[in-house]
């Protein structure tokens, strides 16, 4: 990624340069030379680490991290060769989540299948087979504040006395093919070889740290949410041949439903959440509601209280058979019928029944076009895939 250019793109995620805040500031930058502050922090395993337990390891990393940041995603992978390289070496490695999910608004979830909750975090844990310890800090972030953690990912690394010795970025790219600078690993050689870290402090770049303060923003962007009209209108089946097309550039959900569906309201919910997330991108989410005429109040009312700004048609029960044609699949009228449509027309994704959304958000993601900011980000879903 090109930092300069990076860093004067307007997005809510991105932060390319993390200045060493200056003395006094909200959350000033642990200083080079400062003795690692102790933790007891619960890990995604259920256990409570201590900074103790890591007493006997030469070297110690500990990664500020998170799920929903596009630049951390990105980094797993680099982080993980640095594992496999130096944990068998001495070197100990932690990771610690800063960020409160009740801080984080939706819009800035639009490159995640995921929250930065406990629970989140253990569901990517286990698809990402991250052997090191994850933990959590956004309940009181109190850690993130004492090592003034600014961005994910932000590496402190610290030498066998457990003083810092650096600060800052893993390397200088997020291609991989562009590194020129290996930043953190370069200092873990240096400490392994009992030489003084060449260069301390690089500024870190990522995603910026949430904290509890920007809670009120997400309260802010809610309000904007349930003030948003919800309509519903009627399609053709030349309307339906149409969206299953997808001739535009969208990544393109349509779901199928009416109110005799099983768990109606929490696939809903989910699905309305999924839009939320990814509508800042190029992403469409249409609802096609099956019941009767004489059923559309409470069509209506149900639409409304899921605040479904989203795209909504409605059509005939007896439309629903070309609906299934178009969509080369059936499905029961009172059952669930999902998919996920690439610019094209490609079916990438369909589900009868009940809801699987992280299935869903993967395919998703996998099908947005990279943009240069987060370089590698179709991959990185693409390697994950179905649960």
């Amino acid at each position: 990624m090109d930092h300069k250019r990076c860093l004067l793109a307007i997005t809510a995620l991105c932060l390319t340069s993390a200045p060493i805040f200056a003395q006094g500031s909200q959350h000033p930058l642990m200083p080079i030379g400062t003795a690692a502050p102790d933790f007891s922090l619960k890990g995604t395993d259920d256990k409570i680490h201590t900074l103790a337990e890591f007493g006997n390891a030469k070297v110690l990393v500990v990664l500020f991290e998170s799920i929903h940041c596009p630049v951390s995603e990105n980094y797993e992978g680099r982080i993980r060769s640095l594992y496999d390289t130096y944990h068998e070496k001495g070197v100990a490695f932690v990771a610690i989540n800063p960020n409160n999910p009740s801080a984080v608004r939706l819009d800035e979830l639009g490159y995640t299948d995921l929250t930065d909750s406990p629970e989140d975090m253990k569901i990517r844990v286990k698809d990402r087979n991250i052997p090191w310890p994850y933990l959590y800090d956004g309940a009181t972030q109190e850690i993130a504040q004492e090592f003034g953690a600014v961005a994910t990912p932000h590496a402190f690394v610290f030498d066998s006395d457990r003083k810092l010795r650096y600060e800052g970025r893993i390397d200088d790219n997020q291609k991989p093919a562009l590194v020129k600078t290996h930043d953190a690993s370069d200092a873990i050689e240096a400490l392994l070889n009992g030489q003084p870290v060449a260069v301390p402090h690089r500024p870190a770049f990522g995603c910026s740290t949430k904290w509890l303060s920007k809670a009120e923003d997400v309260q802010k962007e809610w309000a904007k949410i349930i003030a948003e009209p919800v309509a519903i209108v009627a399609s053709s089946t030349g309307g339906l041949n149409s969206l299953r097309a997808n001739a535009g550039g969208n990544v393109t959900v349509v779901h199928f439903w009416n109110l005799k569906n099983k768990n109606l309201k929490q696939n809903f919910t989910q699905l309305e959440t999924t839009y939320r997330m990814y509508r800042g991108r190029p992403f469409s989410f249409v609802t096609i509601n099956s019941d009767a005429q004489g059923d559309a109040d409470k069509v209506m009312e149900f639409l409304k209280s899921q605040f479904a700004s989203s795209t909504n048609l409605q059509i005939f029960p007896a439309d629903l058979t070309a609906a299934q044609k178009a969509f080369e699949s059936s499905w029961r009228r009172n059952e669930e019928f999902t998919a996920v449509i690439a610019p094209g027309g490609k079916l990438v994704y369909s589900q009868k029944g009940p809801v699987k959304i992280l299935d869903l958000r993967h395919a998703v993601l996998a099908h947005f076009t990279d943009n240069s900011s987060y370089p590698g980000q179709a991959q990185y879903w693409a390697e994950l895939g179905p649960r």
